[in-house]
């Protein structure tokens, strides 16, 4: 019987444990979603509105202006000191020269251990894999429909997998831990160790804005009333580990929990970038989120910030006229002394917690005086 590691947030494991999934862990994997295009229109999909069923390209939360966009790309991945990439859609086959084209790109600028793993579903566009391959892709996951996961000698996912089999690449498969489906999963399972697949990789079952309807009406449910995950998903996916384990197969087993995917990899990764985006009066929480002060009018501008910093003696550095979001930012300890008097003239003033993302979502928004 196999040894079952007990992770982080819940998670667990047999070994081999796929080298994508810990540097995930550590926050150092950049997520390159490619597209967000996609044949397989899988009932669970959590992608995002602005992303699902639409040609964009995101690096992490930052959206590449076009695909030639190379720019931010370098930048997001420098910024969260990214050892690797997790390249995701939709479906990266779909646009296979542009997987090729990012997957050389980022090679040559990090180097050959920059390792970068891509998710696909293989029903179009598994006769490029040989081309990611020789690009340097390190690892594909595929994702079987759920129907074929007791009889995957007639999925459509088999051929693309024995066509990366024969690549210089770790194949493994990945796929959510739909409740109650622990029997079709082992089979799944063991049809992966026949067939000399390095790991398959179980996520707990997510709800999302996209995929809610779906989930209700097959008849999920929220597991409790701070999560997202679904009832019972992490369960079954604790008993396929442990089942899977006392088959001893050569397979790696790998279940990852949401608490992980959000405590864990969310958080480590934002906390890389805050450290290297925060400007000098942000402050770091221990969470990765900035903290700063924000003042807000209809008559902001940068002249303000230069009748500020002469009134009230502040130093270059610790205030700036913020022309994307229309306010004047500055550190939080400076507008806490200043701002009653500001309030009296007719400005509000907060003290602001953000993300450091590049979509800078605001997390809480405290008045002040207070």
């Amino acid at each position: 019987m196999k040894r079952v590691f007990d992770w982080l947030k819940g998670s667990r494991y047999t070994e081999p444990l796929s080298p994508g999934c810990r540097l995930c862990a550590e926050g150092a994997k950049m997520v390159l979603l490619v597209t967000g295009r996609c044949s397989a229109h899988c009932f669970y999909c959590p992608l995002s509105k602005k992303k699902l069923g639409k040609d964009v390209v995101y690096a992490n939360e930052w959206q590449l202006d076009n695909e030639d966009d190379i720019d931010k790309l370098f930048k997001e991945a420098k910024y969260i000191e990214a050892k690797g990439a997790g390249v995701t859609g939709g479906d990266p086959l779909i646009v296979w020269g542009r997987t090729k084209r990012y997957i050389s790109l980022l090679k040559k600028r990090f180097g050959e251990d920059f390792h970068i793993h891509l998710y696909t579903s293989g029903v179009k566009g598994s006769e490029h894999i040989p081309d990611l391959a020789s690009a340097g892709l390190d690892e594909i996951r595929f994702h079987p429909p759920p129907q074929f996961w007791s009889n995957m000698d007639s999925s459509p996912t088999k051929k693309p997998v024995q066509i990366a089999l024969a690549e210089d690449v770790d194949v493994a498969i990945e796929i959510p831990a739909i409740p109650n489906m622990d029997a079709e999963i082992l089979s799944l399972i063991r049809w992966a160790d026949e067939h000399g697949l390095k790991w398959v990789n179980l996520n707990e079952l997510e709800f999302s804005e996209t995929n809610c309807d779906e989930l209700l009406k097959r008849g999920f449910d929220v597991k409790n009333d701070i999560s997202a995950a679904a009832k019972g998903s992490e369960e079954t996916a604790y008993h396929v580990v442990d089942e899977a384990a006392r088959n001893d197969p050569e397979v790696g087993v790998h279940y990852c929990s949401s608490s992980f995917k959000d405590g864990v990899q969310l958080r480590n990764r934002i906390m890389r970038r805050a450290r290297n985006v925060a400007k000098p009066f942000e402050v770091v929480s221990d969470d990765g989120t900035l903290l700063k002060g924000v003042i807000v009018s209809d008559s902001v501008s940068p002249a303000l910030v230069e009748m500020l910093k002469q009134r009230f003696g502040i130093p270059d550095g610790l205030i700036l006229f913020d022309e994307e979001k229309r306010r004047v930012e500055l550190a939080g300890w400076i507008l806490e002394e200043i701002a009653s008097e500001l309030k009296k003239q007719g400005f509000e003033c907060y003290l602001v917690e953000e993300y450091p993302t590049a979509d800078r979502l605001e997390v809480e928004r405290i008045p002040l005086p207070d």
